[in-house]
């Protein structure tokens, strides 16, 4: 099929970051681009996801900080007994939801992407079906497809779910009621977010881990520490090590505890509700990618470092996979990125994706973040290359800023090299851990080493001299030292 005999030059299916930050990028290189989308436009983010659970932690977070008397007391400051309003709350995030939606639908039709309202999926390679909500089906035709279908919520088997006394993050998100008592099954970062927004908002909670500890996608020490604040320190009873085998939604929800290993029966609860927080899991089996021979992993599309779609391991031409639906990093940011790089290749530029320097953080109060490697994954590298693997901790106790928030408890831990300093990861624990966890990023991305960065001038006082701290001393460490501190 020559170029000119193609409706597009690029279809994206699926409009969340991932399909939208193509979209976007392809239109404005002068590709006629179009978009298929069969729920809202911008995905699980913009209406599942990051945007209305961050509006509902900014809310909630406001709510925390005003009735906790004792902190406040430690400025001279006495406030009133806290009054809200949840359906304000929600209606905060709603409105958020529905503005960012509006924006990114604007965005894309002013760079010139063609909106089509339906289910798309694959009918061989270079073309795209497309099923209306009407239920008109009609083929198009595109010179390169980029597949950005996202996730959804995992639901184990033994878990019935009624999207209103069991549901996942998806409904949690409206705030439609505040049960007195809710169990939170996952301990990872969906269930630590909704854990601080229902505690925050009086909501006692049960937290159910299968794994042998609460919070076991984290870094050890942090999770220790964080554990003390974030779970210790309010209405939450942790419980690690259990498995919720089976859950009846009702009045009241029935959930039925298990031991991970025998299935035997250990404990019955009986609770208001329950958010299932357990994981995602890609949205593939509608796309028909049997016509195209690729064959999935637990349904995650493989592709290589450039987006490609591979089928035995090899690249097919013309078809790129890009966002959760190919199971790298599950974050918006990594499809804004992996989205882009796509049609950077589909322009002939040669690009490559860098995940290790991509950050993740968790929007609980204080925030944690983490770039890079976990210890453990440095260590296997220090082991395999045959280096010395070096550890830094730098607290936020010791940081004026910090300390004049009255907000000391956190912690930061640098990994790197010992022969050439290279900066291998970060994790970070404390206030405004998130944005902080960036300026790492960026160090990770250009494999600069700690002797690279440790001159760097950090603004007094500032949260930010936390990382200069890890620096220094990640430098007195250094096996080889050129330069020398002052």
């Amino acid at each position: 099929m020559s170029q000119a005999s193609f409706d597009f030059d690029l279809i994206v299916i699926g409009a969340g970051y991932g399909g939208f930050d193509a979209a976007k990028h392809a239109a404005e290189n002068g590709l006629k681009v179009a978009i298929v989308e069969s729920r809202e436009m911008g995905g699980t983010c913009v209406n599942r996801g990051c945007v209305p659970s961050k509006a509902l932690l900014a809310a909630s977070g406001k709510v925390r900080e005003l009735a906790n008397a004792e902190h406040l007391a430690g400025f001279g400051i006495h406030s009133a007994p806290v009054r809200f309003e949840r359906q304000k709350i929600a209606e905060h995030a709603n409105t958020l939801v529905a503005a960012i939606r509006n924006n990114l639908t604007k965005t894309l039709e002013r760079s010139g992407v063609k909106i089509l309202r339906g289910e798309g999926r694959l009918e061989g390679l270079q073309r795209v079906g497309l099923r209306e909500s009407s239920g008109v089906d009609r083929i198009i035709t595109s010179k390169d497809v980029i597949l950005a279908t996202g996730s959804d919520p995992f639901v184990p088997p033994g878990i019935q779910t009624d999207g209103r006394t069991v549901f996942t993050s998806d409904e949690a998100i409206n705030l439609e009621w505040l049960p007195r008592w809710i169990a939170i099954i996952g301990s990872g970062y969906i269930g630590l977010e909704f854990a601080d927004i229902y505690t925050a908002l009086g909501c006692e909670v049960t937290m159910i881990e299968a794994l042998d500890r609460v919070m076991p996608t984290f870094d050890p020490d942090l999770a220790k520490i964080a554990s003390r604040k974030l779970i210790d320190a309010r209405d939450i009873d942790a419980r690690a090590g259990l498995l919720a085998s089976k859950v009846t939604p009702g009045c009241p929800v029935k959930i039925e505890l298990s031991e991970v290993k025998t299935r035997d029966l250990v404990e019955e609860l009986e609770v208001d509700a329950v958010l299932v927080a357990t994981g995602r899991v890609p949205t593939s089996k509608k796309l028909n990618l049997q016509s195209v021979g690729v064959e999935t992993n637990r349904g995650f599309i493989p592709i290589d470092d450039c987006m490609r779609v591979l089928v035995d391991s090899k690249p097919i031409p013309n078809l790129w996979a890009v966002g959760d639906v190919t199971g790298k990093l599950m974050l918006a940011h990594t499809a804004a990125a992996q989205g882009t790089v796509a049609v950077d290749n589909i322009l002939g530029k040669k690009r490559k994706i860098d995940y290790r320097s991509i950050p993740a953080a968790t929007f609980t109060h204080p925030e944690i973040s983490s770039v890079g490697l976990t210890e453990a994954e440095a260590k296997d590298l220090a082991s395999k290359e045959g280096f010395q693997l070096g550890s830094v901790r730098s607290y936020f106790k010791a940081n004026s800023k910090a300390l004049a928030e009255l907000e000391s408890d956190g912690l930061m831990k640098l990994l790197f090299r010992k022969d050439t300093g290279e900066v291998l990861g970060a994790h970070i624990y404390g206030l405004h851990a998130a944005d902080l966890i960036q300026e790492v990023a960026n160090a990770l991305a250009r494999r600069l080493s700690v002797e690279d960065l440790v001159c760097e001038v950090h603004t007094h006082p500032t949260l930010s001299e936390v990382i200069e701290v890890a620096y220094k001393q990640a430098y007195r460490q250094l096996e080889n030292k050129v330069s020398s501190l002052n």
